[in-house]
């Protein structure tokens, strides 16, 4: 099979019929084997209707129903386990992402070699204060963060090699990232294409303003799993044997101190007086702590499973 289009959607009932017969047309004109892939998270609208009704008009479409909403990295997740096409694209059920970009992003991946073609949104139809303003700056700080060149992280319109998204594991609000996952696993050829964006056409948007302010927090855990999720030791570890050897070193220090005085029959304070005693004592404590934390984090990554985190009610021609 050539494409797998990967659809996550959340009450998007009015417009599946049109962006599946868009994407039928392009694939049909282009000769492609296909898949279409709906995914419902959870909706509350007819989308699971219009899905059932296409699929049983086009053996191509396929689709999962969610037992409720779990969110957009949980549908891209249990869409990428099911895709089979050497080239994987996803993109948005609200029309805003254009199927025709479809074949050109197929010949970077298939015929260029690219891992991973994200899509950018350089001319965008939504609103500059709440949307367009937020994403440049959240933008900018992943760029910084993970190094990678991109100026659109979080389009929705991506294409990838089949093995990119069977090895990276999409989870929490983490699908605005994956392009960072794919890289921290191996897959440095990633490039990005500009792809026309629509205003949209149906319905509202699913995302309001705190997506921005998940987005830098989800940032922050990235950034630090991209360089000790697989060895959380060596920060934890580090950390804690530093501030356990300065709490000792200063308990010692204090202690010496405190001998020397009575030796030489000079007053001293109490030890429990002196405030060197409470920082010495809670950075053993502190240092003690980090330890176990890197200690039991190891752990846990060697008996971990990888457990989904939603519940497929229903699927179809799977």
């Amino acid at each position: 099979m050539d494409i797998s289009v990967v659809i996550p959607l959340l009450n998007e009932d009015e417009s599946l019929q049109e962006l599946h017969d868009w994407i039928a047309k392009v694939m049909q004109s282009n000769r492609y084997l296909y898949e279409i892939i709906f995914i419902d998270d959870g909706s509350t609208d007819r989308s699971w209707n219009v899905i059932e009704k296409l699929s049983q008009e086009n053996k191509s479409v396929k689709g999962i129903r969610f037992q409720k909403n779990y969110g957009k990295s949980q549908a891209l997740d249990a869409g990428f386990e099911l895709a089979q096409g050497a080239v994987v694209i996803t993109m948005d059920a609200d029309l805003q992402d254009n199927p025709d970009e479809i074949p050109e992003l197929y010949d970077l991946i298939f015929k260029e070699d690219f891992d991973l073609i994200s899509g950018w949104k350089k001319k965008r139809y939504d609103n500059v204060i709440t949307k367009n303003i937020p994403s440049k700056l959240f933008n900018a700080a992943a760029r910084k963060t993970s190094g990678l060149k991109l100026h659109d992280f979080n389009c929705g319109l991506k294409a990838y090699k089949n093995i990119v998204i069977k090895t990276v594991k999409v989870s929490g609000e983490m699908h605005r990232y994956i392009p960072v996952l794919a890289k921290n696993e191996g897959f440095t050829k990633i490039g990005e294409k500009v792809v026309q964006h629509q205003a949209r056409k149906y319905g509202v948007t699913k995302f309001g303003m705190e997506r921005f302010v998940n987005g830098f927090l989800d940032l922050i855990t990235i950034s630090f799993l991209s360089k000790f999720g697989k060895r959380p030791m060596h920060f934890f570890g580090l950390w804690g044997t530093f501030m356990f050897l300065f709490g000792t070193i200063s308990a010692f220090y204090i202690g010496i101190i405190k001998l020397y005085k009575l030796y030489k029959g000079t007053s001293a304070i109490l030890v429990t007086n002196n405030p060197w005693f409470y920082i010495a004592l809670t950075s053993m404590i502190l240092g003690t702590l980090l330890f176990l934390s890197g200690f039991i984090g190891e752990l846990i990554i060697k008996s971990k499973d990888n457990v989904k985190h939603y519940t497929i009610k229903e699927k179809l021609n799977s």
